[in-house]
């Protein structure tokens, strides 16, 4: 089951990051746009269901994750240890934050009327997301 789960959520990751990188070019390309298009919506729209999945996998993870099981037998010393204390603080604790930037980008361009505003708001808050997301992937095991 963790296997399974680890897997999707290692290739979920590439999806939910290419929807963010989307979402943040959509973004910086309406700039200067007239209209909000429809299918820019749905990039964001893509976007957030991509992260939300990859948080409630991640979440899980957390869980029962070896790593993390032992990461929190002893708190003190995993702060001291730099990949134990990635993998059990900093990783889900940035990340979840992440996802709260994408569902209020998300839930913000819906309220907002003016269109160059709707972009600017989302170049903003997916692209923060995007770099925290990217400041906390796990490199050396990902790639």
């Amino acid at each position: 089951m963790y296997h399974i789960i680890q897997t999707a959520h290692s290739y979920i990751a590439y999806l939910a990051l290419a929807l963010l990188v989307a979402a943040v070019v959509v973004s910086f390309l309406g700039l200067k746009s007239t209209t909000f298009k429809a299918q820019d919506a749905k990039i964001y729209m893509y976007s957030v269901i991509a992260t939300h999945t990859q948080l409630v996998l991640g979440l899980v993870l957390l869980f029962i994750s070896p790593i993390t099981q032992a990461a929190y037998a002893n708190m003190a010393a995993t702060m001291k240890d730099a990949t134990l204390r990635r993998y059990a603080v900093e990783h889900p604790s940035v990340n979840i934050l992440a996802v709260i930037l994408v569902t209020v980008a998300s839930a913000r361009t819906k309220r907002i009327k003016e269109v160059s505003k709707k972009y600017r708001t989302g170049l903003i808050f997916f692209g923060l997301a995007l770099l925290l997301i990217l400041s906390r992937i796990p490199w050396s095991a990902w790639l």
